[in-house]
């Protein structure tokens, strides 16, 4: 159906289509799968992490990066493309705190970016970013916040969302398993980011990169003995969980 609809990117086609946004869209679909949530207390991004050449350094390769003191993000896509979106968004934060003499709200980063990944969808010349984005954080009140943004220049907040490959299986767990309850305990919190990340993840810490952020307390993330633990607990949590299942239907 694409056709010649999809050799500029400002053209749609007779049903109201533009293909390259649509191929950028594909572009997440085939990348690493990250998880948000958000807690009352907290924000936790998990992130799938692939497996890396043996002699290249693994702190190169990272799904989550620090934006300001008090926002991170995440991203599904293309790592070139996103390593330019987290300068132009450190450059906005720090312009914002030199105008206005006060943090960024975290709604406001992520409408920016919106912005500008959508003017990137309307002039000649230009291609969409390839990749879709999880912006966490508290603003100055303490509320907390997790924002995602698409290729087109949508942006929507969140209790909890995914992207990447397998993403539609994560957020059906994420679906059935976020309640007001999990939000108002931590621990909670980061333990269903990690299961439901685990429910298309191999289990084990070189497999999942993990960071959190408390009211407060800037961007941290997980050591890998912290994940293991979390990943030991929901295993056995699994196992439990199965053993009653089966004494339930010999019942």
């Amino acid at each position: 159906m694409s056709g010649r609809y999809d050799r500029a990117l400002t053209v749609f086609s007779p049903d109201g289509h533009l293909f390259q946004v649509e191929y950028a869209q594909e572009a997440v679909k085939r990348g690493s799968t990250a998880v948000g949530v958000r807690g009352n207390n907290i924000v936790v991004l998990a992130v799938e992490r692939r497996s890396v050449a043996k002699l290249q350094d693994p702190r190169t390769v990272k799904k989550i990066w620090p934006v300001d003191e008090h926002v991170c993000m995440a991203f599904a896509g293309l790592s070139a493309d996103a390593r330019f979106l987290i300068n132009w968004l450190q450059r906005e934060c720090q312009s914002y705190r030199l105008t206005l003499e006060d943090p960024v709200t975290v709604e406001y980063i992520a409408r920016k970016l919106a912005i500008l990944k959508q003017s990137y969808t309307q002039y000649a010349g230009a291609r969409p970013f390839g990749l879709s984005t999880l912006i966490m954080g508290f603003d100055q009140d303490g509320s907390p916040h997790l924002f995602q943004t698409d290729p087109a220049g949508s942006y929507y907040e969140w209790k909890a969302a995914v992207l990447g490959s397998s993403s539609k299986t994560v957020q059906e767990y994420l679906e059935k398993h976020y309640t007001d309850d999990v939000a108002e305990d931590d621990e909670a919190v980061v333990r269903l980011a990690v299961r439901s990340l685990l429910e298309v993840v191999q289990s084990g810490s070189k497999n999942v990169e993990l960071a959190i952020m408390k009211r407060g307390q800037s961007m941290q993330y997980m050591a890998a003995d912290e994940i293991d633990r979390h990943i030991t607990e929901i295993e056995k949590e699994k196992e439990a969980e199965a053993e009653a299942k089966k004494k339930k239907q010999k019942r």
